[in-house]
């Protein structure tokens, strides 16, 4: 099994208006993103080509906001200790969504 392209733990997923993990999973791999919960049952799933996702002007900086199936997502991702600058993990993931789509 390949490693993932990127990978995210304790990620907070939020469906509008309501909060379905607050220690998820985000993950990248063989072309594919996936939200998982804390227990690593799937939330949903898309190749990475039909995944839309940004960070709005008024998000913080761990947060972004991914469109899987039609969907809208909002994703908390943050590291413990790291608190926006940087090394950012919203800037990371949406690199990593870049990179494994073929946008770059």
């Amino acid at each position: 099994m390949a490693e993932p392209e990127f990978t995210a733990r304790g990620v907070r997923i939020a469906r509008w208006p309501r909060s379905l993990t607050r220690a998820g999973e985000v993950r990248i791999e063989d072309g594919r993103l996936a939200l998982l919960t804390s227990y690593g049952s799937e939330i949903d799933s898309a190749p990475v080509g039909a995944v839309r996702a940004g960070r709005p002007w008024f998000a913080k900086s761990d947060e972004a906001v991914a469109t899987v199936n039609g969907t809208r997502y909002r994703l908390t991702l943050h590291r413990d200790g790291d608190h926006g600058g940087e090394t950012a993990g919203s800037r990371r993931f949406l690199a990593a969504l870049e990179r494994a789509a073929g946008r770059r």
